[in-house]
């Protein structure tokens, strides 16, 4: 396999950027340090360059939130007429990444498409508003799975590709390979002992967002603080939700008790984790849940919500992390937790065992497998693990 295309509505430098985009980077730096040519088309944004090479990816950027779509359509057109940002471009494969809508690419590249799907957005949609909402679920769970009906999909957990399956697409052609994750910064702090905050800390690593339902987490913080003195709460990361979750903050009257980092770079991400006793990712649906991952490393346990699908996956319920149902049990959770100082301790150090079985490496090795067998011609179904695991 000599060159891939990959399609995203966003990379991760755009104020929006999260997970799902940090997955196709890493892929595609993972391919390209085998040789591989790797062009990511993506929307551009305030302060971006509309051409860039970043870690082995060369970055052409066009269109907006909605125009990025037709915008790389048009740009893979006119490139193989020879115009254009993406001319000359000669892909074996294109990885077409569905955040709801994928780019239909099909439609104009002279290569097979994989239908990369981090998870399905029906809880999601609201949020656009009731017609666009409307439109957007109708692509995602009936023109798409029609659209792509012979194609390769490429997801990132077990239940990911149970719910693709659901919206019927074959089992035969869903390959399932799991989030990496990088090691932590030589420089930053690994979470043990010394370096826990002396006083109950729970952190929470997410894009502020309303579906990743923050304000669960401040729920729980506003009803533990009578029983546990002292509870602080970090929110790490940024999103345009961050205002109303400062103001329901406010409204718990527990604004003393939270800190709003927004973006930080990864030294401090990690120091925040390192000195965390839990983690908590209440999100109403996750993919995967690659901050899972990053707060095991730290020796931290997840509390989740089961819902989520994603979180199944990534938490192994009662052994890394706590999965539960609803605001009251979350509460509950997190409460045991950090009055259980033995069991936490415990939980996170087998969480921490856990996450050492996940590299970028390894994700790009298995992308990279289902990739070729694409450009051959042929299907992949199920885990797509490392040699370890078969």
């Amino acid at each position: 396999m000599r060159e891939v295309l990959l399609l995203c509505w966003r990379d991760t430098g755009h104020p929006q950027g999260g997970g799902s985009e940090r997955y196709l980077e890493q892929v595609g730096a993972q391919l390209a340090a085998r040789g591989v040519k790797v062009t990511l088309r993506t929307a551009h944004y305030r302060g971006a360059r509309r051409r860039e090479h970043v870690d082995g990816i060369h970055i052409s950027r066009g269109g907006g939130r909605y125009t990025v779509y037709p915008r790389a359509l048009a740009a893979i057109a006119l490139g193989r007429l020879g115009i254009g940002a993406l001319r000359g471009l000669r892909p074996d494969t294109v990885i077409d990444t569905q955040n709801g809508i994928p780019f239909f690419a099909g439609a104009v590249a002279d290569a097979p498409s994989v239908v990369l799907v981090h998870h399905g957005h029906r809880e999601q949609w609201p949020v656009a508003g009731r017609l666009v909402g409307r439109i957007g679920w109708w692509i995602e769970s009936r023109l798409s799975p029609r659209a792509h009906r012979d194609n390769q999909y490429l997801t990132v957990s077990l239940p990911s590709a149970e719910e693709l399956a659901t919206l019927g697409v074959n089992r035969s052609r869903i390959a399932v390979v799991r989030n990496g994750a990088e090691p932590v910064p030589v420089d930053a702090p690994t979470g043990a002992a010394h370096t826990r905050a002396p006083r109950p800390r729970v952190v929470v690593l997410s894009r502020l967002v309303p579906h990743k339902q923050i304000e669960d987490a401040l729920s729980a913080v506003a009803r533990l603080r009578a029983s546990i003195p002292g509870l602080h709460v970090d929110i790490v990361g940024g999103g345009w939700w961050a205002e109303n979750l400062r103001a329901y903050a406010e409204e718990l009257r527990i604004a003393d008790a939270v800190t709003f980092h927004g973006h930080v770079d990864e030294v401090r991400k990690h120091e925040l984790l390192a000195g965390a006793w839990v983690h908590v990712l209440p999100s109403r649906k996750e993919g995967w849940g690659l901050a899972v991952i990053e707060a095991a490393q730290h020796g931290v346990p997840t509390v989740g919500y089961r819902s989520s699908r994603g979180l199944t996956d990534s938490i192994v319920d009662g052994v890394t992390g706590v999965l539960v149902d609803d605001v009251a049990h979350l509460t509950e959770a997190v409460g045991e937790l950090l009055d259980d100082h033995a069991g936490r301790t415990v939980m996170g150090e087998k969480a921490r065992a856990r996450a050492r079985e996940f590299s970028w490496e390894q994700t790009g090795n298995g992308v990279y497998e289902v990739l070729a067998a694409v450009a051959r011609g042929e299907r992949v179904a199920g885990l797509v693990a490392p040699p370890a695991e078969r």
